[in-house]
């Protein structure tokens, strides 16, 4: 009898891990667009409100906690606009779609296997499903996050110091990104052929301001097998060669920002490097806008092309001058595995229909708010005019606020989705030598 209860019991584990796989073309179509019926909405609420110190507490319950810490010090004042629908370029949601009578597999490692390219798991996530945030971190892992390849070039960043609102520092780089494997929209497609070393994708970036950073390059390579660590390589100009990057190095300060370089694109790691937990459905303030639309910055030169930055504003100078929306997210916890890591969780707040993580909260070691994560999304119909109708959204914008030492880092970006921005060349070890001559 009691073999027989424990293989029952395994039966229906078994039963429910794989109907927490599958998923139907109507799953697909409620994750991709949530606002078709209805928006989001609060009775405090109006768009096109100004969200500020007087009726922030009414507004509480919309807010994550550190951007309701920062209204509620006077900080900023939030523009927020009617909420709109960012919908990702065909394609990404085609290929998600024909994966519905053979859908991906999570398995017993934390990998996901037969999967080709999409939203690996498109249903609404579930309280009762344990493994319902490592699967929504693998829908962000493999999200449309700037497509199949982009460039972000020019890429200001700034050092400031809240109390004074001085600008310490300044580095002007270029960010270039590279998907090798689940490609939807650009050839080739669904991944290169020449991969020998199954990289899923990569990073490069060289700062060319201010002169003693001058030909900084870092590049990391991420690989399909996600059990297999990060390679990252810096070339640092004074230096004059390349070194590996030790494991602990992407949670150090990155050549003295706030940033780590794990934090790059709201989290750049490998999934299995964490534990992931979803704490629930919420409406949120997040800032999507139209970039055109927006106050632009006047004091970064205006490029040939006519683009122009998001200007920053408020305490410090640390937070964009751009709109917000209420908006449907995930509450998503992430705890690292690594007990020597500089955090114990990351709170981040999940965009539902991008998948893109524009808003999240920072603890210490002690448990206390450490930093502010934000990252801007711009709809790319009302932004570059090379961006209209790539169904990407946008990150336009980022802060990174010490709360602790009221210290930021803001970065200003002019990105671009054109191929011929990301040659395969130049996310090579041999590339950085070269670049360094």
């Amino acid at each position: 009898m009691r073999k027989l209860l424990v293989g029952i019991m395994v039966a229906a584990m078994t039963l429910f891990v794989g109907a927490a796989h599958a998923y139907t073309v109507e799953d697909v179509d409620n994750s991709f667009l949530p606002y078709r019926d209805s928006k989001p909405s609060h009775p405090n609420y109006t768009p096109g409100m100004v969200i500020n110190q007087d009726n922030v507490e009414g507004l509480k319950d919309i807010l994550d906690p550190a951007m309701y810490d920062h209204v509620a010090r006077g900080w900023i004042e939030l523009q927020t606009q009617e909420t709109g629908s960012l919908e990702l370029h065909p394609n990404y949601i085609k290929t998600t779609r024909d994966a519905v009578n053979n859908p991906p597999v999570l398995t017993d490692e934390g990998l996901v296997e037969n999967f080709v390219s999409g939203r690996a798991f498109p249903f609404e996530p579930d309280l009762n499903d344990p493994r319902a945030g490592e699967k929504m971190a693998w829908n962000y892992q493999y999200g449309y996050n700037w497509g199949d390849n982009a460039a972000i070039c020019p890429f200001f960043w700034k050092y400031r110091d809240m109390r004074s609102a001085k600008i310490e520092r300044q580095i002007r780089w270029c960010f270039h990104f590279l998907n090798w494997m689940h490609r939807v929209n650009q050839d080739p497609v669904p991944e290169f052929a020449e991969n020998p070393a199954k990289l899923f994708r990569s990073v490069y970036a060289i700062a060319f301001e201010p002169f003693d950073l001058r030909n900084t390059q870092l590049l990391i390579h991420r690989y399909k097998n996600d059990l297999k660590r990060d390679d990252a390589w810096l070339y640092l100009g004074f230096q004059r060669r390349v070194r590996r990057l030790a494991t602990g190095q992407i949670t150090d300060a990155f050549l003295g920002t706030d940033v780590m370089i794990e934090d790059f694109e709201g989290y750049n790691n490998r999934v299995t490097d964490y534990n992931w937990k979803f704490l629930g459905n919420t409406q949120t303030i997040m800032p999507f806008y139209h970039h055109n639309d927006m106050e632009l910055a006047t004091d970064l030169p205006k490029e040939q092309d006519g683009y122009q930055y998001i200007d920053f504003h408020g305490y410090g100078g640390c937070f964009p001058k751009g709109n917000y929306e209420l908006r449907k997210a995930y509450i998503l916890e992430a705890t690292p595995k690594d007990p020597n890591h500089p955090i114990s969780k990351r709170v981040i707040h999940v965009d539902a229909q991008t998948y893109t993580l524009p808003r999240q909260a920072v603890f210490d070691k002690k448990g206390e708010l450490w930093k502010s994560f934000h990252i801007c999304q711009a709809y790319p119909d009302t932004h570059h005019p090379d961006n209209k109708g790539t169904g990407v959204s946008i990150d336009d914008c980022f802060f990174q606020i010490d709360v602790q030492r009221q210290h930021c880092t803001t970065g200003q970006f002019k990105g671009l989705l054109d191929p011929a921005l990301n040659p395969p060349s130049l996310f090579t070890v041999q590339g950085l030598r070269k670049r360094a001559r």
